[in-house]
């Protein structure tokens, strides 16, 4: 019998591992105007139905005709779209993590770490990550031997608490911050073949829903099919999109073109995708710097949110790509995309826990309205059966 994680740490090991947060911050100029992002959400962690709760818009300072036209930004899902997003879409993590029901069934005090050992490969293999599978089962371990966990059912609804608790402590700000000035700035970056242009437009799907102006900027200069991709979602979602005019422009240009072109029309909204780029390329990284540069030279505190697209098949692998993008330009959220065809659904809650950056969109599918804002109660349902 293969000794688990944590029974080879030292309770003096466990004991000493840290869960370092994010230390970057991301300055807006005040009062910024939050728009929350919210998907139906459950009950307790432990279960319940599915309820619906209402969008609200609010700032910080006077409202203006601005705050007013986003003040329903995402539009809220039907009870059956959110039931297939969530559920379906993380069907491959629910079903590695299908053998803690097993597990649970017939526990008794007696078969406690046999139980416990089994839970925590699941969680590995599900990609929590070591340092949280260890807090979390050693925490199942402690409450159980104090007699505070005395069923299957209370370890199972103390053990989704517990990763509810990771996420909404870590991860708390879900909402898109866009600013007082128009047009609000969001870009879009990360590496490449994670889905950042696609992430681009189905985003601009849904703020269009809601009725709000949205300017595209083809500010991937680098890929020759990069800014024929983007035109066709501008034409799939009836966006205006600015584009680079001549051959090897620089990115920081036409985002800053963009950007102008969106404060002369009044447009609420520039949406900027960035060329893919491994995080370990010193020059493309220096010059996310310059365009982001670019863009606060138009609109101060622009850009408003920097959201940075992983693929989430590559699982904890992500974590490098997450730590460096941050510690250069200031990662303000993440969107996580193909979770449908992962079963690492786990790593959602490494990427927060690890740097304390909320994920602000999951994308589960290749529907235009498979981008969905996340939600963590209704995340640690779908994943736990």
């Amino acid at each position: 019998m293969v000794t688990s994680l944590s029974h080879r740490c030292s309770t003096a090991l466990r004991d000493s591992i840290s869960i370092p947060g994010s230390t970057t911050v991301f300055n807006h100029l005040p009062p910024p105007l939050f728009l929350r992002v919210q998907s139906p959400t459950g009950g307790s962690a432990g279960g319940g139905g599915i309820q619906f709760s209402k969008l609200r818009c609010s700032a910080a300072g006077s409202e203006t005709g601005f705050f007013t036209k986003l003040g329903r930004l995402i539009k809220e899902k039907a009870k059956k779209d959110v039931e297939k997003i969530f559920s379906g879409g993380f069907s491959k993590t629910r079903d590695n993590l299908a053998v803690i029901d097993e597990l649970l069934l017939y526990w008794n005090l007696s078969d406690t770490d046999r139980v416990l050992d089994e839970l925590e490969e699941a969680l590995l293999v599900s990609d929590f990550g070591p340092k949280i599978t260890i807090k979390i089962v050693e925490s199942l371990r402690d409450d159980i031997y104090a007699g505070k966990l005395k069923s299957g059912n209370e370890i199972k609804d103390a053990l989704k608490n517990s990763v509810l608790d990771l996420l909404t402590k870590k991860g708390a700000k879900t909402e898109l911050r866009l600013g007082f000035r128009k047009p609000a700035v969001i870009m879009i970056v990360g590496v490449n073949g994670g889905g950042k242009t696609t992430s681009l437009g189905k985003l601009a799907h849904r703020l269009k829903g809601e009725g709000a102006s949205v300017l595209m900027a083809a500010g991937d200069t680098f890929r020759a099919a990069a800014s024929d991709q983007l035109e066709i979602w501008a034409e799939r979602t009836g966006c205006e999109i600015v584009s680079a005019e001549k051959e090897k422009a620089k990115a920081s240009s036409v985002l800053s073109q963009a950007v102008k072109k969106g404060k002369e029309q009044g447009v609420d909204i520039v949406l900027c995708d960035t060329s893919g780029r491994l995080h370990t390329n010193y020059s493309l990284m220096e010059e996310l710097i310059a365009c982001k540069k670019a863009v606060a030279k138009v609109v101060p505190g622009a850009p408003n949110e920097i959201l940075l697209v992983l693929d989430g098949t590559t699982g904890l692998n992500m974590l490098p790509q997450a730590r460096e993008f941050n510690e250069v330009v200031g990662i303000t959220g993440f969107i996580l995309t193909k979770l449908d065809g992962s079963a690492r659904g786990g790593c959602v809650v490494s990427v927060v826990d690890e740097l304390g950056i909320p994920v602000k969109f999951v994308g589960v599918g290749e529907g235009v309205e498979d981008l969905q804002p996340f939600d963590a109660e209704a995340f640690v349902n779908a994943i736990f059966p």
